[in-house]
């Protein structure tokens, strides 16, 4: 059962070191931070995984999702995270100061394995983060993530955050933020406006279980989602970020870091809807990324004619009494269907002034 509630608190955590016990990582099917590995390389989306001697996609770790429940068809792009790298629409961040320059955000601290992504965050406030390209103004994304319990001073965070890099009138979506410890609650923050005004929801529910968190975003209304049940809406439409955006997510640092702890995500999904605009910025296929425009400009995304493309698989020929494959490669938008139904309007809620997630 959902429970949603109106109430504003402060996003500034006080964590009781003594008494707190801290999760290790191996609980979670990733590799530990001191295993970790820089990422690179190309990975595979769902474009990439079809085709002759491709390795089959595992099942969902995610059994209920909006997509399902509201009839969203098939992604214009999906990511599933196969093999050891992260694909080449992901970028990780770094290395570079964390949020608010808070501790240092490496690709180190990102690993790809059995077919999920962790981001693991150590006692020292090493952490990460990475972003999703190109973006869009309007449409819908849903990821399968589970969030491990820590002893305080890291945010596991799936936002959307402006191609333009021009926050905070570019605005900022959270639509998955956790705080608390015991990863037992997850906020909604929209962020809008010169003066970083924000509105903030609230709900209960187990993050540390495999989760299905959802945003829908249209020019008439803004919902998030968890396994397929509506828990935020707004229709003020003043307060929409007013260009394309792009998925990010970040394991947020605010010091002090009291251990090791981790998010894992088994997919993301993104679906362009016929408003939808698309990003007329991006960043080369496995470039990093950055949280710290002004520190790292070269790390911003830049027109698209001006980048390289991915390099085109090689085509193989089928079979004399096989039809050749006709899946679209992640970068080909596939067909998208309209929501079967309109989810019924969720509890009003209120504002909190706060700092970007960057």
């Amino acid at each position: 059962m959902l429970l949603m509630r109106s109430t504003v608190r402060s996003r500034t955590m006080s964590v009781a070191l003594s008494g707190c016990a801290v999760v290790a990582l191996s609980l979670l099917s990733g590799a530990p931070a001191s295993a970790a590995e820089p990422v690179g390389g190309t990975g595979a989306a769902v474009g990439a995984a079809v085709g002759v001697g491709a390795a089959p996609v595992a099942p969902s770790k995610c059994a209920t999702t909006a997509a399902d429940a509201l009839g969203w068809g098939k992604p214009t792009v999906q990511s599933d995270f196969e093999g050891t790298a992260l694909p080449p629409d992901w970028h990780a961040y770094g290395p570079e100061p964390g949020h608010d320059k808070k501790g240092t955000r490496s690709p180190a601290q990102i690993t790809v394995a059995d077919g999920v992504v962790t981001l693991a965050g150590d006692e020292d406030g090493n952490t990460a983060a990475m972003s999703w390209h190109p973006g869009l103004q309007y449409g819908r994304w849903e990821a399968c993530v589970r969030s491990e319990p820590g002893a305080g001073g890291y945010h596991p965070v799936i936002l959307l955050w402006p191609v333009k890099e021009d926050w905070p009138v570019g605005g900022e979506i959270d639509w998955m933020e956790i705080s608390a410890d015991d990863r037992q609650d997850a906020d909604f923050f929209l962020h809008y406006g010169a003066d970083n005004d924000q509105e903030y929801g609230s709900v209960s529910h187990d993050a540390t279980e495999w989760t299905a968190w959802a945003l829908e975003w249209t020019p008439e209304k803004m919902t998030a989602y968890v396994d397929g049940k509506e828990w935020y809406s707004t229709t003020e439409t003043g307060h929409f970020p007013p260009a394309p955006m792009n998925m990010t997510v970040q394991l947020d640092l605010f010091p002090p870091a009291g251990g090791r702890t981790a998010m894992q995500l088994d997919w993301a999904k993104q679906w362009a809807l016929p408003e939808s605009v698309p990003a007329e910025l991006s960043l080369a296929p496995g470039a990093p990324a950055t949280g710290q425009g002004d520190l790292h400009p070269d790390r911003t995304p830049k027109p698209l004619a001006d980048l390289p493309r991915a390099a085109e698989p090689a085509e193989t020929e089928p079979a004399a009494d096989e039809p050749a494959a006709t899946q679209p490669s992640s970068a080909e938008p596939a067909a998208t269907e309209p929501a079967a139904t309109e989810p019924a309007a969720a509890e009003s809620a209120g504002t909190e002034p706060g700092a970007s997630d960057r």
